[in-house]
């Protein structure tokens, strides 16, 4: 890896957000909703770990970009990967992939791409974003399950016909199962199965799909052995109730290894493995969701290889993290039965998957994922000891064992996420009152105490008021 020179502590110029950042979003909010906008950053500016806003303060940055910046800011791998001829040719011609792919598609994954591709899966559909990747996954799922219950035989006249009228058989009623506080997007059918947020879901029709509850665990693990097994167990029971006795058949589950926007949600190696059997055993299709975790975070690759499943994920998804999207399969069957059945236009972005191979160049010749899992242990036990001091701020502690993706709730996350912030670290909440950390996977040991001592200051202040 190149060496990326990065500022050894963060610094402050002026108050957060400082002018330039206020002006500039009252100016952008001319022209483009800027009521979300938090920082305006310098990102030319900005290396590795730290961030600069226009104003000249710079953040150690624990939330990249939600998630979604995996070997640092200005990377000189990717910056050389965007300047090459590939890429040029990529964006300049960008191809219809489907129609007309370049004669460097085929290397772009087979020897690039397809060195990311989960335990056991050997194909790979690629987007264009993590929404879209989930509702391609959907797609796939009903096609799927429908060519099973058809067999061999040729679509119908009746079918064709009923389609183009959205009216059974030809457009069926099928469902996709999802989970309390989950967050997979906000297309209409990965919206459907969103459930973190009603802001999300507001008046935008949807489809009547099954929600079961997803595990609610207690804290610490090792306290509550016995008390998690039975709510992991109840969890269980529920889903298979809800398939069994739902209007219409569930073609499909979808599931986070670990519920991000819901709150940093956990489930045991156990949980997963008992739901990989039930959709086994109804000949439905398991969707693991990996925009978020997908990559490294988690101290895996990919973060259902904690899993330890007795056979490979049926589909699964990715985006953030690897700068581009799409699914992997490992069932055949999940290749629609007649060409043009998953297509568009772009079908991906080639320059994107230029980006991603970059980006696993990096990861593996670094072995970042392995440093990943050793860096979230020592910052785990910090967090852990810091836990002890200030109770009232540190509550269920969680994600040890999954690297740097850990997460605990605190009475006010606005509020500490805030005074973090002009304690120039950037962090990210989710959930009601869950703060998440989310650095990049060339977060080290050496960032560790910065961070630790942003949050002692940040507790002893709030501690007086």
């Amino acid at each position: 890896m190149a060496v990326i020179s990065e500022p050894s502590l963060p610094s402050m110029q002026t108050t957060v957000p400082g002018p330039l950042t206020n002006a500039t979003k009252s100016e952008l909010d001319v022209i483009f909703d800027a009521r979300t906008t938090q920082m305006v950053i310098d990102y030319d500016k900005s290396s590795g770990n730290y961030l600069v806003d226009i104003d000249g303060n710079t953040y150690l940055d624990v939330y990249a970009q939600i998630a979604s910046i995996p070997v640092g800011y200005n990377n000189p791998t990717l910056v050389k990967a965007a300047q090459s001829p590939a890429m040029i040719s990529a964006l300049v011609n960008r191809p219809a992939i489907g129609n007309f792919p370049s004669q460097k598609w085929l290397n772009l994954l087979r020897d690039g791409l397809m060195r990311a591709a989960p335990p056991g899966c050997t194909q790979v559909f690629t987007a264009q974003s993590g929404s879209e990747a989930n509702e391609l996954a959907f797609k796939a799922a009903f096609m799927a399950y429908c060519r099973k219950q058809r067999g061999d035989a040729p679509w119908s006249e009746h079918e064709q016909d009923s389609a183009m009228r959205n009216q059974v058989p030809g457009s069926p009623d099928l469902a996709i199962l999802s989970f309390k506080n989950s967050f997979h997007g906000r297309g209409f059918a990965s919206l459907s199965a969103t459930r973190s947020k009603p802001v999300h879901k507001i008046d935008i029709p949807s489809f009547k799909w099954p929600q079961a509850s997803f595990p609610e665990l207690k804290y610490p693990l090792e306290e509550h052995e016995e008390e998690n097994r039975r709510e992991e167990e109840r969890c269980l029971q529920e889903i298979e109730h809800i398939i069994d006795s739902w209007h219409c058949p569930v073609a499909g589950i979808i599931v986070e290894p670990i519920q991000s926007e819901g709150g940093d949600n956990h489930a045991s190696p156990k949980f997963f493995q008992g739901l990989q059997a039930i959709t086994k055993a109804r000949g439905t299709y398991l969707i693991v969701d990996e925009v978020q975790t997908g990559f490294g975070g988690t101290g895996k690759f990919w973060g259902h290889e904690h899993w330890n499943l007795s056979a490979p994920a049926d589909i699964v998804t990715f985006s953030k993290k690897a700068q581009t999207a799409g699914y992997f399969f490992s069932d055949n069957s999940l290749r629609p039965d007649k060409a043009y059945r998953q297509f568009n236009t772009w079908m991906g972005d080639a320059a994107r998957v230029i980006m991603c191979n970059a980006v696993i160049d990096e990861i593996l010749s670094e072995n970042l994922v392995e440093k990943t899992a050793r860096v979230g242990e020592l910052l785990h036990e910090r967090l852990a000891t810091l836990a002890t001091r200030y109770p009232e701020f540190i509550q269920n502690l969680r994600g040890k064992g999954k690297g740097t993706y850990l997460a605990f709730d605190t009475p006010d996350s606005s509020t500490l996420l805030k005074e973090m912030r002009n304690l120039e670290i950037n962090i990210g909440s989710c959930g009601v009152s869950t703060i998440r950390l989310r650095p990049m996977l060339i977060f080290r040991e050496a960032h560790i105490s910065t961070l630790i001592e942003a949050f002692e200051k940040a507790f002893t202040k709030l501690g007086r008021l």
